[in-house]
């Protein structure tokens, strides 16, 4: 087991430093990790470094019927997951491979300007959203950062799904 750890210690450093780099924080270490190169014969027991722990985003879904329902994310979750998993009715039927538009959602203007510009695959997919606006997004291609704090999404009031089957995924 040893062994195996002592591979794994470039993959956890690049993890570490990805996550400084995207300004997070990180948890109280637990566990150990074995230090020293791979295959080194004098390998000793040390904490394991801590694991990176997202700062917290407050975003505002208005259901199809108008309800304001406020909600929190960690930085780096997509908009799609974040509703799934508080019980929002966002189907996301390809489950975010960029597959269709049922994840579509409605950007407050005032945060438009601060998403990535959609890539033309989003495009492609959002072409063939029902409802489509200039403020229209895939939930699946949206991420939490800082700066969508109180950012508000809109369910539009239809979706269309191309299963025939009746499929409802299932958030992973």
């Amino acid at each position: 087991m040893a062994a195996s750890m002592a591979g794994g210690g470039a993959g956890v450093a690049r993890c570490l430093l990805r996550g400084a780099s995207r300004g997070l924080q990180l948890a109280p270490a637990r566990g150990f990790c074995v230090a020293g190169p791979s295959g080194s014969q004098a390998q000793e027991e040390e904490p394991c470094p801590a694991e990176p722990v997202g700062a917290m985003v407050n975003v505002v879904f208005i259901d199809r019927s108008g309800h304001r329902i406020p909600v929190q994310g960690r930085v780096g979750d997509n908009v799609l997951h974040l509703a799934q998993r508080h019980g929002i009715e966002l189907e996301g039927a390809c489950e975010a491979s960029l597959a269709c538009s049922t994840c579509h959602v409605y950007v407050k203007e005032a945060f438009v300007d601060k998403l990535p510009i959609p890539d033309e695959r989003e495009e492609d997919m959002l072409d063939m959203a029902p409802l489509l606006q200039e403020n229209s997004r895939l939930g699946c291609q949206i991420i939490l950062t800082p700066e969508l704090e109180g950012a508000e999404f809109t369910l539009p009031k239809i979706t269309r799904n191309f299963y025939v089957d009746g499929h409802v995924p299932k958030p992973h």
